[in-house]
């Protein structure tokens, strides 16, 4: 097939009927890549086949001759590699039937050993003779065609059609009496052209092949820590735009040894959050209903509740520190050590605004008196707290930092009878600033991991808000590590 057509047919398949007009099944964390994502990922792939090309080995060529008057001539060119490629330009275009990767005006050196020998009946012996030889490939072209499909909650990688074209070789011949035999060699120019093409072919299946492995091979779960793990399973098929393809994932956190159903959460609205006019490679939005789900993992594994036995202000925890506070406390339990047993009540309650993330947390503080040697639980304090958190990105993880907007307070129970509650208040502001907001920011400046693949880094990532929407938009940089997609393990603990 002609290289014109080839190529017609490929941008022809962007563009036919395709399954991705049917409705999506959404998930919790959207991702997105842009026309320079894509640009860029189109590089790195191009830069990877180049680098598998360079050990490529093209298989050895015969051809033998009948020369009147000489006889049988016979020659092998073997041990054909190419050293040396130079793609002049390329570019790739996205479309309702996938992608379609065009390489052109790209150059190649090859090297080469030749071999001649020829008998007749004019000469009863064999003459032979051998050398090396350069080739230089001018004008090829490569291009394939490559769909993405969900498969069970992992990607399959198809190959449409691929291709690979010589436009011009010309061959160079050294040693032995290589201006001999130079005009005969270059009747090879097809079959060498031929080799190249085929060889080359084979290059892109074999390294589709791994791709789609490698992409069969991801992990549908994150380990965040040993209590939760992300779930990270495609929804659906990608979504396949002139200048982006969007994944849709199902995002929300689960117990290591859970199943948790996406229908429990409704995700309502659909992501259409921008990048702010910045242009970005990679854009990330994360639904409200991602953090409510953490939340509820943490809660359900008893993470939100602990003692408190030292404080800023190690007053506090004697009753004597009270005593103009709680005089009863003081004078039943006189200067007796104190724990606060703080938990919280219930699961928080997390939305996304378009300035932050609001949270409201339900906190039980229990004031215990050691009498003794024993534990007495005497008051227990309720407080209703309004804080917002702001997002933060910490390498590939989504952070935060939370601040304390308001809070109130009431008793809850008493075995001392009725408290002054005005009087508690300041009290229980400075244990929520200095233990708290210090213990839960501990833990949130960790975060949890974003869907990045193995060896690729966030970089200059911007955070944009839209109820319900938290979005990172970034750019991303690739360390090299490794060429095969695969997700991280991460054990860093969210709280």
């Amino acid at each position: 097939m002609a290289p014109a057509i080839f190529f017609a047919l490929l941008f022809l398949l962007l563009f036919s009927a395709s399954s991705y007009l049917q409705l999506q099944e959404d998930g919790f964390i959207s991702v997105a890549l842009s026309d320079k994502g894509l640009d860029y990922a189109k590089d790195l792939l191009i830069e990877e086949a180049i680098s598998s090309v360079l050990s490529l080995q093209v298989p050895q060529i015969k051809k033998s001759v009948d020369i009147p008057l000489i006889g049988n001539a016979y020659m092998v060119l073997s041990d054909i590699s190419i050293d040396g490629v130079q793609i002049i330009s390329s570019y790739l275009k996205t479309g309702e039937s996938g992608v379609v990767l065009i390489a052109s005006d790209a150059t190649a050196n090859l090297t080469m050993n030749w071999r001649y020998s020829y008998s007749g009946w004019l000469l009863p012996i064999e003459v032979s003779d051998r050398g090396g030889a350069s080739v230089k490939v001018e004008g090829m072209e490569v291009g394939l065609a490559v769909d993405l499909k969900n498969q069970e909650g992992t990607l399959k990688l198809i190959l449409l059609n691929y291709g690979c074209f010589v436009g011009n070789l010309s061959i160079k011949l050294d040693g032995g009496a290589s201006w001999l035999y130079q005009r005969i060699v270059d009747t090879f120019n097809v079959e060498i052209e031929a080799a190249v093409e085929d060889a080359i072919s084979g290059k892109i299946r074999e390294g589709i092949s791994k791709l789609d492995n490698s992409l069969q091979s991801l992990p549908k779960h994150i380990l965040v820590d040993n209590t939760a793990a992300l779930n990270v399973s495609f929804t659906d098929n990608p979504v396949f735009s002139n200048s982006s393809v969007k994944f849709e994932i199902d995002g929300l956190f689960t117990g290591r040894n859970e199943v948790l159903a996406s229908n429990d959460y409704q995700r309502g609205s659909e992501t259409c959050v921008s990048c702010g006019g910045f242009s970005k490679m990679i854009k990330i939005s994360l639904h409200e209903n991602v953090f409510k789900s953490a939340s509820l993992v943490y809660f359900k594994a008893g993470y939100m509740q602990w003692i408190v036995d030292e404080l800023p202000d190690q007053a506090l925890l004697n009753t004597a520190g009270w005593r103009f506070i709680i005089p009863k406390l003081y004078r039943q339990y006189p200067n007796d050590d104190m724990n606060l047993n703080i938990s919280v009540s219930s699961p928080p309650i997390i939305q996304v605004t378009d300035r932050d993330v609001d949270a409201t947390i339900y906190l039980d503080i229990i004031i215990d008196v050691i009498d003794a040697g024993e534990v007495i639980p005497v008051v227990c304090i309720s407080m209703e707290i309004s804080a917002s958190c702001a997002a933060q990105i910490l390498r590939n993880n989504i952070a935060g930092n939370l601040s304390l907007k308001k809070f109130s307070t009431y008793l809850k129970w008493s075995k001392i009878g009725n408290l002054r509650m005005y009087l508690i208040q300041p009290v229980m502001s400075v244990i929520l600033r200095t233990v708290f907001l210090p213990y839960v920011n501990l833990h949130l400046r960790n975060g949890f991991p974003l869907p990045v693949l193995h060896g690729f880094t966030l970089q200059n990532a911007h955070i944009f808000y839209t109820e319900p929407w938290i979005t990172v938009c970034s750019d991303v940089t690739f360390s090299g590590h490794d060429s095969l997609p695969q997700l991280p393990a991460y054990s860093d603990p969210v709280l």
